[in-house]
């Protein structure tokens, strides 16, 4: 049985201005939050870790695989109508957030589709909320602001008016990261950009990678 409400995606109309987008409240399945949250990665520094870098339990991989599976691409590509056959997906997780997070941005050309998975008890603060914007200058000219709390799924299309971010927030923050991107090269440029700085918290939490 699937861990993911993809019907309730399906029905979940996309907006289209300023930009396309869709949020979807218990996008996973209330009954299999606890376990998820049981087996999510530790993590405990900021930044965004390849999936494959992590360690976790049972539960977790079965949500990794729906992500990356068949339906979970069919049904992207129905809603934005958009072919997503031949175009690679890549897979990121946080864990912690830092209080420099969050500033305002537009997602790299080469993603076609992003998707955030939120995996947090009911939010309560007022930092960490992202926020969908008008502009590139003013956090608070937002058309939607989502808590990132209990299973929620929050897409968009990718674009250069397509600016999110979210006020300052510093603690554990949990949140899957699935994007689908042009290519073979753009896939393995992430992986080797996302490794290298997963890498480099390991052996040195305290430096940054550009």
């Amino acid at each position: 049985m699937s861990m993911l409400d993809l019907d309730a995606f399906r029905r979940t109309p996309l907006v289209r201005k300023p930009f396309d987008y869709c949020i979807v409240p218990r996008f996973i399945k209330p009954d299999a939050l606890n376990a998820i949250q049981a087996d999510y990665p530790d993590i405990k520094q900021g930044g965004s870790f390849p999936v494959g870098t992590l360690t976790y339990g049972a539960a977790f991989e079965t949500l990794t695989q729906e992500l990356l599976g068949p339906a979970m691409r069919t049904a992207f590509a129905d809603k934005f109508k958009m072919d997503l056959m031949g175009r690679p997906a890549t897979l990121t997780v946080r864990g912690h957030c830092r209080s420099k997070d969050g500033k305002i941005h537009v997602d790299s050309k080469t993603k076609l589709i992003t998707v955030l998975l939120y995996l947090n008890a009911p939010w309560e603060a007022p930092g960490g909320r992202l926020r969908l914007l008008r502009d590139q200058h003013d956090l608070d000219n937002y058309f939607a602001e989502v808590p990132p709390e209990q299973g929620t799924l929050l897409c968009f299309r990718n674009g250069p008016n397509a600016w999110h971010g979210h006020k300052s927030f510093t603690g554990q923050r949990r949140v899957l990261q699935l994007n689908w991107v042009v290519d073979e090269a753009a896939f393995h440029a992430s992986a080797r950009r996302h490794g290298l700085s997963a890498w480099v918290k390991r052996i040195n939490p305290f430096r940054r990678v550009a």
